[in-house]
């Protein structure tokens, strides 16, 4: 009897080995991982702004390049605090900052934004501005600009945004400008038209921290049109809106 209960104990053995896997098995999730989503952060950062004369939706964020958010980072330089720094070729402008920091803000470079390099100053600075194309620019593409001869008004289509800097060398405008823009993904590119555009969120930001007459400084070394820093040509998939100045 003892006998054929230890034999029937050995034989059970193996059959329990391969069991037991098939349970475990059972037991371990299939789930694929959950995508992880915008940081909150930057949600709040590129949040609307209902409150502006033309209320300002939320930026969708989920394609953007996570460096060209607004961000405080190290930016040791000779300028003094208060200077705007920008660097076309990385697609950044920098506001210096006290010991060693800055305020970065990704940028696009439009063909106008690589028409100036040296320092100016803000000789101007405007609340949801009109824009209105240059003769050579209504010249250059008249089927684009001619209509906006006499001005477009403010609002949310208009290429300059909510806010607009003006660059004047001494009592001259520059005619060139930094803006806010319709198309945040233009931002880290270059592009047809326009100066230096940032996320519209992001020129209220800057358009806050500077008062007239601050120092800017341009820095040219420019890749080709159409090509995000570093990268390859990109094909735009959106209209381009008539060129800001």
């Amino acid at each position: 009897m003892y006998v054929s209960v230890i034999r029937a104990a050995v034989c059970a053995r193996p059959l329990a080995l391969l069991i037991l896997p098939l349970a475990l098995a059972g037991c371990v999730s299939t789930a694929k991982p959950v995508k992880k989503g915008p940081d909150p952060m930057h949600l709040a950062m590129y949040g609307p702004h209902p409150e502006e004369k033309f209320p300002l939706p939320a930026m969708d964020i989920a394609r953007v390049d996570p460096k060209y958010f607004r961000q405080q980072v190290a930016y040791p330089t000779s300028e003094v605090p208060g200077t705007i720094v920008v660097d076309t070729a990385d697609r950044f402008l920098y506001l210096v900052q006290e010991n060693g920091m800055a305020m970065r803000y990704g940028i696009g470079v439009g063909k106008a934004g690589l028409e100036f390099e040296g320092s100016a100053r803000i000789g101007r600075k405007a609340e949801w501005p009109r824009w209105t194309p240059t003769p050579s620019m209504i010249k250059r593409e008249p089927e684009r600009n001619a209509k906006w001869a006499s001005g477009m008004e403010p609002g949310l289509t208009n290429p300059l945004g909510p806010r607009a800097l003006y660059l004047y060398q001494g009592k001259n405008d520059t005619l060139f400008r930094i803006h806010g823009t319709s198309e945040p993904w233009s931002i880290g590119k270059a592009v047809s038209s326009g100066c230096i555009r940032l996320f519209n969120q992001d020129i209220i930001d800057l358009y806050g921290r500077v008062p007239v007459n601050s120092r800017v400084v341009v820095i040219q070394q420019e890749a080709p049109m159409n090509v995000p820093a570093g990268g390859m040509p990109i094909a735009s998939t959106a209209m381009t809106p008539p060129a800001a100045i």
